[in-house]
């Protein structure tokens, strides 16, 4: 795909159009790129969100995860609560089931009953 043909996406997704929105989403998502993936999110594309998560829970980018949390994305939450039982990060699960993770919920009672 040539410079050109990823302007004419942008433009026509910025437009709104849908499926040239989901066509960036998809390469952005094979090249791995988060910038491109971060600026479909901030433009309302959902599936962008969902790709962005999966890049950050595959890479363990925390902080990435985070702030698709605050931003009412579910997978990065389910995502962050898996990352924080491993390191038995009890605050942070305890966070993100007070906000209705339930995937937190039941990590976090996984890990008291292992501890008790």
């Amino acid at each position: 795909m040539t410079a050109m043909d990823l302007a004419t996406l942008r433009r026509l997704a910025g437009e709104g159009n849908e499926e040239a929105s989901n066509r960036l989403v998809e390469l952005a998502a094979e090249r791995g790129d988060l910038v491109e993936l971060r600026a479909l999110v901030d433009s309302g594309s959902e599936l962008a969100g969902e790709q962005l998560a999966r890049l950050a829970g595959e890479r363990g980018d925390i902080d990435e995860l985070r702030r698709l949390v605050d931003e009412g994305n579910e997978l990065a939450a389910d995502k962050l609560a898996q990352f924080a039982a491993a390191r038995e990060d009890f605050d942070e699960l305890s966070h993100l089931a007070d906000e209705g993770n339930e995937v937190a919920a039941t990590l976090l009672t996984r890990l008291i009953r292992g501890t008790e």
